[in-house]
């Protein structure tokens, strides 16, 4: 562990933190606030040190390793770094994984959670009253939770939990448990509720980096169903800003979606990566579509059988975060995609590291049903 130092910002301590989001959001709070910021992650397929090379050096940056669930572990954590705010990434999050294996899901999202709302009401119930009054513990989750909308409703903060696969579920106790210690205990608790997440440092399982990865090396792009299942995309990095904005400004006990507005089908995702990818490195410049005597990475697309309890279409409403904190978003869509879509060819090697002996992009969420993918 390293020395605490004499940095006069607040700590963060940032659960989860070497996976996407979570790492995402580390270097934009190193380099928006003063605070110091400890990263608690197992370690596990999806998080990476790799994902912090560039914040590695900061003083005010240390890594623990370590698990939500641990309680050993935990306590040590709160124990060592008396933080003033937590932020809690931590989680497993993709929804065919969660199928395949419910078990982990539980006990990391719902399990771990519990573990450090405990330690924190533990820590915050023997802080001086404005150290108290400055704690905040913010629970980061998904819109998931809510389970799936018609043609033209939104998810808001008052919409009921309706879980539909074991992630989301597991993802809809946790937010429970969270409510439950504000109202018990009066812990200065905060949740967000965030729509699809894409940018750099997404691990290849999730539909866009994978669509471009795959693409680039001339592999079939599977398509689940229809294509038609709708999704309201958000890049991470405006989603860190909304979780910063809430930390600053949001009022303890308080939920705040944040999305960004832009529904898109996975037919019309794929078609825009394919797109970006024809502007870029056009088929006639890359091999394996050659081989394949193809003129276009749209000739990639297949549709493939669609994933058990599927949800239709998610969708944001932000107002709240937006009329009350003053959030608003700073990337459309198709100029994240590209952005995106950019990053991932500038970094093929990173791509390499990180699914090297843990995931060779194979179909998930099938075993169990009997289905061939």
């Amino acid at each position: 562990m390293q020395s605490q130092g004499t940095i006069s910002g607040p700590t963060y301590v940032v659960t989860g933190g070497a996976g996407f989001i979570g790492s995402n959001f580390v270097r934009h709070a190193l380099r928006k606030t003063a605070a110091r910021v400890i990263v608690f992650d197992r370690l596990t397929y999806a998080g990476s040190l790799l994902n912090l090379t560039e914040v590695s050096s900061s003083s005010r940056f240390t890594f623990v390793q370590g698990d939500i669930a641990d309680r050993e572990a935990v306590d040590a954590l709160f124990r060592d770094w008396r933080p003033d705010t937590v932020v809690n990434f931590a989680a497993e999050t993709h929804v065919d994984r969660s199928i395949d294996g419910p078990g982990e899901f539980i006990r990391t999202n719902l399990v771990g959670t519990f573990e450090l709302l405990d330690a924190a009401r533990r820590q915050w119930a023997n802080l001086a009253d404005e150290a108290k009054r400055r704690f905040r513990f913010l629970q980061v989750s998904t819109d998931e939770v809510y389970g799936s909308l018609g043609d033209t409703d939104l998810f808001c903060e008052t919409t009921p939990y309706s879980p539909r696969s074991p992630y989301s579920a597991s993802k809809a106790g946790a937010d429970h448990l969270v409510c439950a210690y504000r109202h018990t205990y009066g812990l200065p608790t905060l949740i967000t509720n965030c729509s699809n997440n894409y940018g750099p440092f997404q691990f290849p399982e999730k539909l866009i980096p994978l669509t471009i990865l795959n693409a680039v090396e001339g592999k079939d792009l599977p398509i689940y169903g229809d294509g038609g299942n709708v999704r309201d995309w958000l890049h991470v990095e405006d989603h860190c800003s909304g979780i910063l904005l809430v930390l600053e400004k949001g009022e303890p006990g308080e939920k705040y979606n944040i999305g960004g507005g832009n529904e898109r089908t996975n037919l019309q995702v794929v078609d825009a990566i394919c797109s970006a990818l024809d502007r870029r490195l056009p088929a006639s410049r890359n091999p394996a579509l050659v081989t394949r005597g193809l003129g276009s990475y749209l000739d990639l697309k297949t549709f493939v059988t669609d994933r058990p309890g599927h949800d239709r279409r998610y969708a944001i409403d932000s107002s709240k975060i937006r009329s009350q904190l003053g959030w608003s978003q700073q990337h459309t869509f198709d100029a994240g995609i590209e952005d995106t879509v950019r990053w991932y060819l500038e970094n093929r090697e990173w791509s390499e590291k990180i699914q090297a002996g843990k995931y060779e992009r194979q179909r998930l969420g099938l075993a169990e049903m009997g289905v061939q993918a």
